[in-house]
């Protein structure tokens, strides 16, 4: 059974598991309020503040630096994930020759979702290196352990994060990869200052995000997000911009370096 195929066949156990949340609405319904209404008005520490609106059909009504946050792809959807014209749509081929993966390297994947990305990357950094693949989801982070478990990808690490940190230790990574989760995260300060705090002094962080300034991208506006808007998010950090690459059909690639 290949990788894919693995991870859909475990998506469809965990539909079945999750059949009892079904018989729950109310319960299902407090959590996801306990969710959405963590404060939207504090400052950060880098002077914006998270804003309350009303919500866009894709967004879940809070701003920051005048963009709305949209909702994440639940864990039921990870099949998607791995649908088979993702190759063409995105590319994952040129995306992996653009970060320069080496043997050795110890990497991110945040958002890992299945792992789509995490275990090209463990394929890439061989056994010499290491992959911790990201996930708030516990589900997602179940789908992960069970992949880490196939000997093909012993080198990978599933860890579960929270809403506002990534959960690495300090100067551990050489390289963050983010592909379509930048937009979605709740609280995307104090992810950054967690992601940033555990880069290696001159480790990268790459953006991939679906091109905003582009109307023939076929993807909802909340999903998008223009190079400006990643840059000016990415100014109160660390962080300094290296370079933009749009070699991939749909999504920009956003490099930074980390300072010092």
């Amino acid at each position: 059974m290949t990788a894919a195929a693995a991870v859909r066949h475990w998506c469809t156990g965990l539909l079945r598991n999750a059949a009892i949340l079904a018989a729950r609405p109310l319960a299902l319904a407090a959590a996801v309020a306990v969710l959405t209404l963590i404060p939207h008005g504090a400052a950060n520490a880098d002077g914006h503040a998270y804003r309350k609106v009303a919500p866009s059909a894709d967004g879940i009504g809070k701003t920051y630096m005048g963009r709305e946050i949209a909702g994440v792809m639940g864990w039921q959807a990870a099949a998607w994930l791995e649908r088979p014209e993702r190759m063409q749509e995105e590319r994952p081929d040129l995306l992996q020759a653009e970060l320069g993966l080496q043997p050795g390297m110890v990497v991110a994947d945040i958002g890992a979702g299945s792992g789509y990305h995490a275990r090209r990357m463990a394929e890439a950094v061989g056994k010499t290196g290491t992959v911790y693949a990201v996930d708030v989801q516990p589900e997602m982070v179940q789908m992960l352990a069970a992949l880490a478990r196939d000997e093909r990808y012993g080198n990978l690490k599933p860890v579960l994060a929270r809403v506002d940190n990534v959960q690495l230790p300090p100067a551990s990574i050489d390289l963050a990869l983010m592909v379509d989760v930048y937009h979605e995260l709740e609280f995307p300060f104090e992810v950054m200052r967690s992601l940033v705090r555990a880069l290696k002094p001159g480790g990268r962080v790459a953006f991939v995000e679906y091109r905003a300034e582009d109307p023939n991208v076929p993807i909802k506006p909340a999903h998008k997000m223009t190079e400006a808007q990643i840059r000016r998010e990415a100014a109160p950090h660390a962080l300094a911009w290296e370079r933009t690459s749009n070699v991939l059909p749909w999504q920009h690639i956003v490099v930074f370096r980390k300072k010092g």
